[in-house]
C-alpha cells in the first residue's frame, strides 16, 4: 500500500491524498482547489499528478472548496467512481461547486474583456454541466455508520466539528491478510466553537493524516468576537463615516458573523447601519445550516429558546443580483458588506475591495486564515500596493483582522483531537494542510506528546505503508 500527497502538502489548500493498494485500487481523499497561491495557482489546478481515470473511489471530508473544488474537473477528466460523504456535505458541495463554476466563468469572461496585447484567453476549469455529473456520482454515508465500500475497504466518518457536515475519515483496509487503519482528520474544528459541536473521538489508527493549519498558534485569550466586531463597525461607520468590507467564506464564517452580530442585537449593542450579505451562495448556505439544527452546540440551543432566528437581525439584507451588488459601490453611505471569498481572491468581495481600498475612511476586516500569497494574505501582511484584476491599487483603507475567528482548531485543539490515540501504536503521522514552518513546529510538539514518527510530505511525495512493519516503525519514502 502506498500513499501520495498531491495537494495541501506544505501548504493549506488543494487537499488531495491518494492511497494505492497492491491490487491497484486507488482511493482519493478529497479533491480540492488550490487557492491564493499567486501566479502559480492556475498551473497547480491544471495538474493533478495522477490519472483521474484510474481513481476507484473518492472520499470527501467536507465541502470547503479547497477540499471539493476540483471534483468536477476530476469527473470531466475521466473519474467515474463513487464519491462518499455525509448528507450535509453533499448539500453544501452542491451549491459550492456550482458557485465555483459560475465564478470561474464570470472571472474568465471579465479578464478576457480586459486582455492586454499578447495575453492568452482565460478558460474556466469546469462547467455547471461537469458539476451536475459530479453530483450524480455522490453517495451519502452517515456519521458513525460502518460502511463497506468493497470487501477489502470499510469506511467510518466521525464529526470533525469544522463546518456543517465535516468529517474525519477512518478507513480499515485489508490486503494480503493484513489490516491497516488509516485516519484522515480532514479539517479539525474548535472545542467550544460558536455554533457547532466539538470533534468526536475515534478508534485507534495505524496511520494518521493530520491537518496543521494552526499547529503553532493559540486562539484563546483574545478579545470576544462580538466586542471586536462592535469596535470595528462603530469606529468605521459612526466615527469615520466609512464602509466595513468583510471577506468571509460563504460556508461557516458568514454564519458565525451573522450569529455574533445577532448576539450584539440581543444585547442592544448592534450599531445601527445597513448590513449586506453580498453572496447568493452565503444565503443558500445559511438556509442549509438553518435546516440542520442537530449540529448546533448547547449554547446555540439556549439562544434558540429566546430567538428563533439566530442568523437574522435589524438592518440585514441579502443581496442576490449582480446589479444590486454594483449599486453598493455607488452608495456612499456607511454600511457593512460581508462577501465571499474569505481569502479575497475571487467572487464579489474582490470587486468591493477594489472599489473601497483607496479610501482611508473604509476598513477591510479579515476574519480568518488567508494563504500568504492571496489578496487577503497580502493585506494582513501590510502590503501598501496590491494587484487586483491585473491592476495595482494603493492600500489606503484601514486593514483589521479578528484572529480568533477560525473554523480550524489551534494546536491545543489538534492535540485534544489526537488524545484518544495511543501514540505508541501510530506507525506514522503525516502532517498536511499547513505551512511548512508551522508544520515543523507542530511536529516537534507532537513528538513531545509521544508521536515518534512524524512526516511532513512534499508536493507529490509518495510513501510505502508496509503492513509487515513492527508497531511504531515509520512509513518509508517510496
Amino acid at each position: 500500500m502506498k500513499i501520495a500527497f498531491h495537494g495541501a502538502a506544505r501548504t493549506v489548500t488543494g487537499s488531495k491524498h491518494l492511497i494505492t493498494l497492491t491490487n491497484n485500487t486507488q482511493i482519493l481523499l478529497d479533491c480540492g482547489l488550490f487557492q491564493g497561491m499567486g501566479h502559480v495557482t492556475d498551473k497547480l489546478n491544471d495538474y493533478f499528478g495522477f490519472d483521474p481515470k484510474k481513481i476507484t473511489y473518492l472520499i470527501l471530508s467536507h465541502a470547503h472548496i479547497d477540499h471539493c473544488g476540483l471534483l468536477p474537473k476530476l469527473v470531466a477528466d475521466g473519474f467515474e467512481g463513487k464519491i462518499f460523504c455525509t448528507p450535509a456535505t453533499m448539500d453544501l458541495a452542491r451549491i459550492l461547486m456550482m458557485d465555483s463554476a459560475k465564478i470561474q466563468m464570470q472571472d474568465a469572461e471579465y479578464l478576457n474583456r480586459h486582455l492586454g496585447e499578447g495575453e492568452e484567453m482565460e478558460e474556466a476549469l469546469y462547467t455547471e454541466e461537469d458539476v451536475t455529473k459530479t453530483l450524480s456520482q455522490m453517495k451519502i454515508v452517515e456519521y458513525e455508520e460502518d460502511f463497506e465500500i468493497d470487501e477489502n475497504i470499510r469506511l467510518k466518518l466521525t464529526d470533525a466539528g469544522h463546518i456543517l457536515g465535516s468529517a474525519a475519515v477512518h478507513l480499515t483496509i485489508t490486503e494480503d491478510g493484513k489490516t491497516q487503519r488509516i485516519t484522515f482528520s480532514g479539517d479539525v474544528g474548535r472545542y467550544g466553537d460558536l455554533l457547532l459541536k466539538s470533534p468526536q473521538q475515534f478508534d485507534q489508527a495505524d496511520y494518521i493524516l493530520m491537518e496543521s493549519t494552526y499547529g503553532d498558534s493559540l486562539h484563546k485569550d483574545l478579545d470576544p468576537i462580538e466586542d471586536m466586531l462592535f469596535e470595528v463597525i462603530n469606529h468605521t461607520c459612526k466615527v469615520k463615516k466609512g464602509k466595513v468590507i468583510i471577506p468571509a467564506f460563504a460556508v461557516g464564517r458568514t454564519q458565525e458573523l451573522l450569529y455574533a452580530l445577532n448576539g450584539l442585537e440581543l444585547k442592544g449593542n448592534l450599531p445601527d447601519v445597513p448590513y449586506y450579505i453580498d453572496s447568493p451562495l452565503s444565503s443558500k448556505a445559511t438556509e442549509i445550516l438553518r435546516n440542520h439544527p442537530e449540529v448546533y452546540n448547547n449554547g446555540v440551543k439556549q439562544v434558540l429558546k429566546v430567538d428563533h432566528d439566530i442568523f437574522g437581525f435589524k438592518g440585514l439584507r441579502f443581496i442576490e443580483s449582480v446589479e444590486e451588488s454594483k449599486k453598493l459601490n455607488e452608495d456612499p453611505r456607511p454600511c457593512v458588506i460581508i462577501s465571499a471569498s474569505g481569502m479575497a481572491d475571487a467572487g464579489r468581495v474582490k470587486h468591493h475591495i477594489r472599489n473601497n481600498i483607496g479610501n482611508q475612511k473604509n476598513t477591510i476586516l479579515m476574519v480568518g486564515y488567508c494563504e500568504p500569497n492571496s489578496l487577503g494574505g497580502q493585506l494582513i501582511a501590510g502590503k501598501k500596493v496590491v494587484e487586483i484584476f491585473r491592476d495595482s491599487y494603493d492600500v489606503k483603507a484601514e486593514i483589521q483582522s479578528i484572529k480568533s475567528m477560525s473554523a480550524h482548531g489551534d494546536y491545543e485543539d489538534l492535540l485534544q483531537f489526537l488524545s484518544c490515540q495511543d501514540s505508541a501504536k501510530v506507525k506514522q503521522l503525516f502532517l498536511v494542510h499547513g505551512e511548512y514552518e508551522v508544520q515543523q513546529n507542530f511536529a516537534t510538539r507532537l513528538k513531545d506528546h509521544g508521536f515518534k514518527h512524524v512526516a511532513i510530505p512534499e508536493y507529490h511525495q509518495e510513501f510505502d505503508l508496509d503492513p509487515a512493519q513492527p508497531e511504531g516503525d515509520g512509513a518509508k519514502i517510496a
